[in-house]
């Protein structure tokens, strides 16, 4: 396989990913999604811009949210995120700590 089709087809890998996470399934949980996987929308979002920045395309955090929630962050929490209890946040912060590192 040539580079150029398999940038395609990762370009393409992506976009069904985050059509999965935003749109058929919204209801399931960035906690749970790190509890669970090790990662997050977030953690697609920050994916992004480290690639923007690798390419020096100059993007900010909340740029490369919308770039993956489709709408500014603090919209899609709004509409969809629901409180975690303390067992979740607590799951949270050790999954967390594993994954992404320390939370600043």
């Amino acid at each position: 396989m040539d580079d150029q089709t398999r940038i395609e087809l990762e370009a393409a890998a992506f976009r069904a990913l985050v059509d999965h996470l935003m749109i058929k399934r919204p209801e399931v949980q960035n906690i749970d999604l790190m509890n669970l996987g090790g990662f997050c929308r977030n953690c697609l979002s920050r994916w992004y811009q480290e690639a923007a920045t690798e390419k020096g395309i100059a993007m900010t955090k909340d740029q490369a949210r919308e770039v993956v929630y489709g709408m500014p962050y603090a919209d899609w929490v709004t509409q969809n995120q629901t409180a975690a209890d303390a067992a979740k946040k607590a799951a949270f912060d050790k999954a967390f700590a594993e994954n992404v590192g320390k939370k600043d």
